[in-house]
């Protein structure tokens, strides 16, 4: 059912910083941040040969990243997104097989402009699981 890795996603306290350290001192191409009031974060994304690097910062007072970022103050892996070719199908298979979705259950659009999903993380082993359709 998953389909290749999209990206991983890291907290960061210092949007800023963590830029700088990816585009100078890693030498990777990074693009600009991006806000996603919808998720609560502004993004940049680390574009890498085979896979991206998601920088995760918070927007506004009620950011899940906010949360994350109090119990981690200097940052950490956030989640682990795979694609799928069809997400409501990949959705109602997760479900009957007991994976809890996160949210109401409904597809949000994610910072690709493609429907995404996140999955408990109690469920995945200690990882929260984005799904994107591809």
């Amino acid at each position: 059912m998953i389909g290749r890795l999209n990206h991983i996603a890291i907290a960061v306290p210092d949007l800023e910083a963590a830029t700088k350290t990816y585009a100078s001192t890693l030498g990777a191409k990074v693009n600009p941040p991006q806000d996603e009031p919808d998720h609560g974060v502004t993004v940049v994304f680390v574009e890498l040969p085979n896979t991206k690097v998601e920088l995760l910062y918070p927007l506004g007072e009620n950011s899940p990243i906010a949360g994350f970022l109090e119990k981690n103050p200097a940052g950490g892996i956030h989640h682990i997104c795979y694609e799928v070719d069809d997400i409501i199908e990949a959705r109602d298979k997760l479900k009957a097989e007991g994976a809890r979705v996160l949210g109401n259950g409904e597809p949000k659009i994610g910072a690709h402009g493609n429907p995404v999903l996140f999955l408990h993380p109690k469920d995945f082993n200690g990882a929260l699981v984005e799904l994107e359709q591809a």
